[in-house]
Order: C-alpha cells, then sequence, then structure tokens
C-alpha cells in the first residue's frame, strides 16, 4: 500500500457492498475516497467502526477512505465520481448531483441493469441527465463485493466515451490483484451486466429444481446467445459479450451461490413463493425488474430471447418454474449457431 495518499479524492456514490468494496480498493491504491450514502446514520455508523458491518462485516477501510453524509460536499471536492446504486435509483441519483458538478467532472457507473419503466440502458440515462458531451463510463465484469473488498484477485472491463478517463480509471483501480482492462463499448458492456442477472435468476431455478450440471451449462450458453442478439440490434460489439463483462460475468453470476440472484431462483426451483424468496436473500435482487425491462425490450427490438420470456412469466404472470423449463424443451428445433 502507498506510504502516502494525495490529490483530488474520488467520490465513490453509495454506500451498499458494491460501492464500498469499490470505494476500499481506491483506496488500496492511493487514491482519496470519499464515501456517500443515502443513509446518514449508516455513514456515521462506518465513520465510527471503520467499516460496513451490514455488508462486509470485519474488512476495514483504508485510512483514505473517508465515509461522509452530506452529498452536495462529496460531489465538489471530486474530480470523479463513481456511482454504486441499485439501477432504479440510478436516475434520482445523477439528478441530484446535477447542481453541484462542475464543467469538468467525470461520471463512471458500476451500477447494472435498465432503467425500470424505460428499458433504457444507463448510459442513455446518464446521457439524458448530464450530458453526452461529459466523460462517461461504466465498469464492469465477473465481481463479487466480498471478494473484491478482500482483495482477492479479479478483472474488470471499463468502457468509457472517452478513452483518457477510462485510462485515468483503470489507473486509479489497478493493483496486483485488480486488473481493470479498458474498450470503447458502453452498449455492450451494459447489456452483459443487465442480462446475466435475469439468467442467473434462471440457471438458479434449475438448479433448485434438480436439473443439474447440463441443464446449467446448456442455460448458460443458449442465454448468451440471447444476450448477443440484443446486444447486435442495440449496436454493441458481439467480441465485448465474448469477455469479462458478458462471458466471465455470465458463468460467475449463474454457478456461484454468492450470486443474490442466483440464490433467489435456487429458492423458488425449491418451492418458495417470490415473497419468501425475496426475503431469504434479503438483498437487492436486480433481476426481477431486469426481467420485465429486458422482456420488454426484447419484445419492443423484435428479438426472441426465450429463456429470457420464461424467466419474466415466471416472475411477474406466476408461471410454474417447471412448467417454464417444460415450454423451453418444447420448442421447434433450430441451427445453433442462428444468433
Amino acid at each position: 500500500m502507498p506510504s502516502s495518499f494525495h490529490g483530488v479524492p474520488v467520490a465513490v456514490l453509495g454506500a451498499g457492498s458494491w460501492g464500498t468494496a469499490l470505494a476500499i480498493q481506491l483506496a488500496r491504491c492511493g487514491k482519496p475516497v470519499k464515501l456517500w450514502g443515502h443513509d446518514a446514520r449508516q455513514i456515521q455508523t462506518m465513520q465510527e467502526q471503520r467499516e460496513n458491518s451490514p455488508y462486509l462485516a470485519g474488512i476495514r477501510f483504508p485510512a483514505n477512505l473517508h465515509p461522509e453524509p452530506e452529498l452536495a460536499h462529496v460531489v465538489t471536492q471530486a474530480e470523479s465520481l463513481l456511482i454504486a446504486v441499485p439501477s432504479h435509483a440510478f436516475r434520482e441519483t445523477l439528478s441530484a448531483i446535477t447542481s453541484f458538478l462542475s464543467s469538468s467532472t467525470r461520471i463512471a457507473w458500476a451500477t447494472k441493469g435498465l432503467e425500470p419503466g424505460t428499458h433504457k440502458l444507463l448510459s442513455e440515462v446518464a446521457e439524458e441527465v448530464v450530458g453526452s458531451q461529459r466523460p462517461l463510463a461504466v465498469i464492469s465484469g465477473p465481481t463479487f463485493a466480498k471478494e473484491v473488498a478482500k482483495g482477492l484477485p479479479t478483472a474488470v472491463t471499463i468502457a468509457a466515451n472517452d478513452a483518457s478517463f477510462s485510462a485515468e480509471l483503470a489507473r486509479h483501480l489497478h493493483s496486483g490483484r485488480f486488473r481493470p482492462y479498458t474498450c470503447t463499448d458502453m452498449v455492450g458492456v451494459s447489456v452483459g451486466g443487465a442480462v446475466k442477472n435475469v439468467l442467473a435468476i434462471a440457471a438458479g431455478i434449475a438448479d433448485g429444481l434438480g436439473f443439474g450440471a447440463n441443464t446449467r451449462a446448456a442455460l448458460i450458453t443458449r442465454g448468451l446467445a440471447e444476450m448477443m442478439r440484443l446486444n447486435k440490434m442495440l449496436g454493441g460489439q458481439q467480441t465485448t459479450l465474448m469477455g469479462l463483462a458478458g462471458l466471465g460475468d455470465l458463468v460467475l453470476t449463474c454457478t456461484d451461490d454468492q450470486s443474490r440472484n442466483r440464490r433467489f431462483g435456487l429458492h423458488l426451483g425449491r418451492g418458495s413463493s417470490l415473497e419468501q424468496a425475496r426475503a431469504a436473500v434479503n438483498q437487492t435482487i436486480e433481476g426481477i425488474q431486469t426481467a420485465r425491462e429486458v422482456h420488454e425490450l426484447s419484445l419492443q427490438q423484435d428479438v426472441e430471447m426465450p429463456i429470457t420470456e420464461q424467466v419474466y412469466r415466471v416472475l411477474h404472470q406466476k408461471q410454474p418454474a417447471a412448467k417454464a423449463v417444460e415450454l423451453l424443451l418444447a420448442r421447434e428445433q433450430k441451427v445453433e449457431t442462428n444468433y
């Protein structure tokens, strides 16, 4: 760890597990970091305890990470902002900070999903609220917050509309155990980060039903095909989805029980109701709302996404999970590479 810290702080907005983990990583790399959350009492507790005990208990904050309760102070003190709030709060958070932004403030986010109600990519939302001329970036990839906070080896993708911004973010985050890659495909990175949550619920349901490794592998592979079809229609690069933000994140969330979306699906497959499964996970499950948004977007774009459709029907139309699998298997024959 660097022996001294200097420079303009990076502000992380969102003090959940993922925002806190990214703040810890930035601080470990030597940046002064201010971490803001909407719950002032939680921020005060983090100031006193020097950890985020509800989400990342036992992981101490570096000396240069400072939880702060005042949004205006945090934003005006920083040149770069990293937003890590749930997708349903993304536009609200951007709108809340617009009056505090300088002309040079750059904005990145690590939020995954689509905007509820509009099924817009978060890059579209950001451009609407703060303008497309400002440097914008999205961070995604196969990451669990606790592993990042513990300093376990991790790699991510940073996609930006400004190459110098993505390169700077990569430098701020890069360490011996955290490797960022950069690209310009914000659409592809955004699509991968959203759709994988829906597919993780599908994989969890299948495993909860006891269908085994063959089924899980088929869901991941055909799920990737769905993801690629939607991405192509939206103008993203197909190669992006063969990397960390696509295939990497998909495999992670479909196969490891640290994934809250997969755990939610497991409970459904084992017979729990939606309410029981949600209560058992007891954290934000992005894939529930995202299933609706991706399904509606697929209809809007005339993109075939049968796995996503069945997850949507289970979550929002009360279709039994076993019936969803039956309908998927009963679909007509087709050529595998028909993307």
